[in-house]
């Protein structure tokens, strides 16, 4: 039997949860041994009661973890247990790490170097512009970002990664092969390709509402520091935020418009000390990493080059400096809606960003 075989036996264990699983591994060296323990073995593991034990002695493995594995094969699916030099560092440290994740993709010591993006699932135009912009420079910079996959800003963080041929991993409230939501399947493949996607949930696990604070440790675990952009008050992102600091990460918050619920809940945590970011440098400036970010700019395409003639023509006024946007309508004589859409599409693909008074400027 392979070693896969008792890790999920393990897992299925009535009573041994993650921390009790943890344990049983720094004592016993593999789920083999633990379940293998007599009586007097297991007492000697921290933290195990004798209800425990008891489930422990009298499991018997069924067809379910062949089913398991059997599934694993024909989905191509990988394993990383917490025993495998492949286990993310920053998740293996925390209190309650899984004890093993299931990945489609691939998972690289770099990823070590990660920020969480988090949010509202129905984020304003305002939300998702400062997330597609704050996530592409973090991923030119080198931080690979890690988020929900849900809809609004999760979304939105893993595109504007993608978009720079950055990494980014997608950590589901579900099993693996269940994509949540059903639209975004092409962007979980692109993930897959491009960075990893990861579950500690069985396959086949459908996204249960109760599922998603335990994804969220998982999302901080991953992270060296969550950056919450929109959130009400009652937001699942105050929830990844917390468990943040418990995990003893740091916690950044984008400000947003004072009428808007969306901001109530960035704004508690401005107020309760949360590091305000208006772009990646601040995120930079808090967590210096080793990330060659010269290195990386040389393998982005330059945008530019790309754009059609009408978008070109606006670009190239904000070569000098910041130009007024009544200006760039006379300079063109394309129509105001027209400039406006051309503008919004040059700062969604970071080429340019808006200054007070709706002047704009090229982006470094």
């Amino acid at each position: 039997m392979n070693d896969l075989y008792y890790w999920i036996a393990l897992r299925f264990v009535f009573g041994i949860g993650n921390i009790n699983y943890k344990n049983l591994i720094k004592h016993f060296g593999s789920p083999e041994k633990a379940l293998q323990a007599t009586a007097g073995e297991l007492e000697q593991v921290e933290g195990i009661t004798c209800r425990a034990i008891e489930s422990i002695r009298k499991y018997q493995p069924g067809k379910e973890i062949e089913h398991e594995i059997d599934l694993i094969d024909k989905k191509s699916i990988r394993i990383i247990t917490l025993n495998d030099p492949a286990y993310p560092e920053n998740l293996k440290n925390i209190y309650d790490p899984p004890p093993f994740l299931y990945v489609k993709g691939r998972i690289v010591k770099n990823d070590d170097t990660a920020i969480a993006v988090v949010g509202s699932r129905s984020a304003s135009e305002y939300g998702i512009s400062a997330t597609e912009r704050i996530s592409r420079e973090l991923a030119r910079s080198g931080f690979t970002i890690v988020s929900g996959m849900a809809r609004g800003i999760d979304s939105t963080a893993h595109y504007g990664a993608l978009a720079v041929n950055g990494r980014t991993i997608a950590v589901l409230g579900s099993g693996i092969d269940v994509v949540y939501p059903p639209e975004n399947r092409n962007l979980y493949e692109s993930i897959a390709e491009h960075g990893a996607v990861v579950s500690e949930f069985p396959i086949g696990t459908e996204p249960n509402a109760y599922n998603f604070p335990a994804r969220n440790r998982i999302i901080s675990g991953l992270s060296l520091g969550v950056l919450v952009v929109e959130a009400s008050l009652k937001s699942g992102s105050l929830i990844t935020a917390r468990l943040a600091l418990e995990q003893g990460r740091d916690v950044f918050a984008v400000p947003g418009n004072v009428h808007s619920y969306k901001s109530k809940g960035t704004h508690r945590l401005l107020k309760e000390g949360a590091k305000l970011v208006e772009s990646a440098q601040d995120v930079r400036d808090e967590i210096r990493v080793n990330a060659s970010e010269a290195a990386l700019e040389e393998k982005q395409p330059d945008a530019a080059v790309d754009l059609n003639p009408e978008s070109r023509s606006v670009y190239q006024l904000l070569q000098e400096a910041p130009v007024q946007i009544d200006e760039i309508i006379a300079h063109t004589g394309f129509a105001s809606s027209q400039v406006s859409a051309i503008l919004l599409d040059l700062e969604l693909n970071g080429l340019i960003r808006q200054l007070p008074g709706k002047r704009f400027e090229k982006t470094s």
